[in-house]
């Protein structure tokens, strides 16, 4: 018979971590905060710290110092305790923290941890997963540890394949990411899309290939195969129909072997004759016939149908606004500031990772309600940035005595947004332009004082949405907004 205490072994070991007396290591984390530790627990328990460990050269008190900018105290903390004790509370922890942790379990090789991580994530955390699809995506991709999460993943891209080929960020693709795309046999898209995406993800990821392709040479052919070449086993030819075979697949043929390329042409031209080539199983795109959509109604406090409608048709460039009653996109809500709080701070820790957003402001004293679109995402990771795009907009809408809607483009793609480093999130918000638009509190709260700002005189987009520069907000929304999928 074993008798096991191991609650007790637990709390003792948690004691051992609070004991200051005798660490022989220090980790320094994000904002220089420090944890001591002791080397024999770390090495017993983390394949990473053993390697680190090892490579670290003791001061003259025989103590080694780990430096780790890169992971917050808030996030180590809880690696330390499951270190220690065994022990992980994920009671009131927001889901952004649950994901956050199991990336850095398993950088720290914590397999156990990571991977139960993962199946809460998937278990329990999905509709989260979805709403930050594109920080989720681009994530799990930089190892192949998270297969669950990656079936997940792709399970929703093969519906939804637009999520990740139409993405702003598609390009930064992982290769690794893009080759598993490619290997389903039931992605919802024509084979000859498939091709093209491929094609220019290949083709942006070296930056000295022209975009003109009369002016490639045959290196530049080689150099497109070779940065294709796990993708390009994968791709259906035989199932690409003859004209895009001619106007899409043979102008870049020179990046195929020479048999496939004389087997795609025989194939075109006599079909039932035999030829050496592999041929991949069509894909299996399905023609589900869909329920009719129930309209979901737009759950602003500030704006109406009618300014959601009218926000749909900037989004799509049109010039005349769609009906309120049919628009083609859904306004999720992520923050609300009188029912989340109207800290800077939060506008950052909620809305990170979104992409496609718009912010909706009410002004203060006045009839006005005012905005912007990122169809970025928005990163509180970035270190004082501006940000490029060539489809942000800001806004003030019709409203009580405002007459007319006022839209402006952005005018300088390259300072189209702003992204501030941690140490000033206290204070600012969104930021259009530098100084177009942007949320700002002294106090860390937007509805404290006047400060917030537009500004009459920017260049950065193309009209003024108002003639005075500081305001104060009674509330403001964030939505992520989404193609209706029928």
């Amino acid at each position: 018979m074993a008798l096991k205490f191991f609650d007790k072994l637990s709390q003792n070991f948690i004691e051992l971590l609070n004991d200051q007396d005798d660490y022989n290591i220090i980790i320094e984390v994000e904002d220089k905060k420090n944890f001591t530790a002791h080397s024999n627990v770390l090495k017993c328990r983390s394949p990473f710290f053993r390697k680190e460990l090892d490579t670290i050269t003791p001061n003259e008190k025989n103590v080694k110092t780990i430096i780790k900018p890169n992971i917050s105290s808030q996030i180590f903390d809880i690696i330390l305790k499951y270190i220690y004790g065994g022990i992980v509370n994920l009671e009131n922890v927001e889901s952004r923290i649950v994901f956050d942790l199991m990336l850095a379990a398993n950088k720290f090789e914590l397999e156990e941890l990571s991977k139960k991580l993962e199946t809460i994530l998937i278990k329990d955390k999905a509709s989260w997963l979805k709403t930050h699809f594109s920080l989720v995506y681009h994530s799990i991709f930089l190892n192949n540890n998270f297969k669950e999460l990656e079936n997940f993943c792709n399970d929703i891209v093969a519906k939804y394949p637009n999520l990740i080929f139409d993405a702003e960020d598609f390009t930064s693709l992982q290769e690794s990411a893009l080759v598993s795309l490619l290997k389903r046999d039931d992605i919802q898209m024509e084979e000859s899309k498939i091709w093209e995406y491929t094609i220019k993800w290949g083709i942006t990821q070296n930056s000295t290939l022209s975009t003109n392709l009369e002016e490639w040479n045959k290196d530049n052919f080689l150099t497109l195969k070779n940065t294709l070449q796990q993708c390009l086993p994968y791709i259906r030819y035989f199932h690409i129909p003859g004209d895009d075979i001619m106007d899409k697949v043979k102008p870049y043929k020179k990046i195929l072997d020479k048999q496939l390329w004389e087997d795609l042409f025989q194939h075109f031209l006599t079909p039932d004759r035999p030829i050496k080539s592999v041929i991949l199983p069509a894909r299996s795109v399905l023609t589900p016939e869909l329920p009719t959509r129930i309209k979901e109604p737009f759950s602003s406090t500030i704006s109406s149908d009618e300014h959601a409608a009218e926000i749909s048709s900037w989004i799509d460039r049109k010039t005349i606004a769609y009906p309120s009653t049919d628009y083609p996109y859904e306004f999720q809500l992520i923050l609300r500031g009188s029912k989340d709080g109207f800290s800077p701070q939060t506008f950052w820790n909620i809305c990170h990772g979104h992409t496609g957003t718009v912010v909706i402001i009410k002004v203060k004293g006045t009839d006005e309600i005012l905005g912007g679109y990122n169809p970025l995402m928005w990163d509180n990771t970035k270190n004082d940035t501006y940000m490029h795009t060539n489809d942000s907009f800001i806004f003030s809408l019709k409203n009580g005595n405002i007459q007319n809607s006022i839209l402006s483009r952005v005018a300088k793609p390259d300072c189209a947004l702003y992204y501030y480093e941690k140490s000033y999130q206290n204070s600012y918000g969104p930021n259009f332009g530098g100084d177009s638009l942007y949320m700002y509190s002294s106090v860390s709260n937007f509805t404290m004082n006047n400060e917030s700002h537009s500004s009459p005189n920017s260049e950065r987009y193309e009209k003024q949405i108002r003639t005075t520069n500081q305001f104060s907000i009674v509330d403001y929304e964030v939505f992520k907004v989404n193609k209706k999928t029928t």
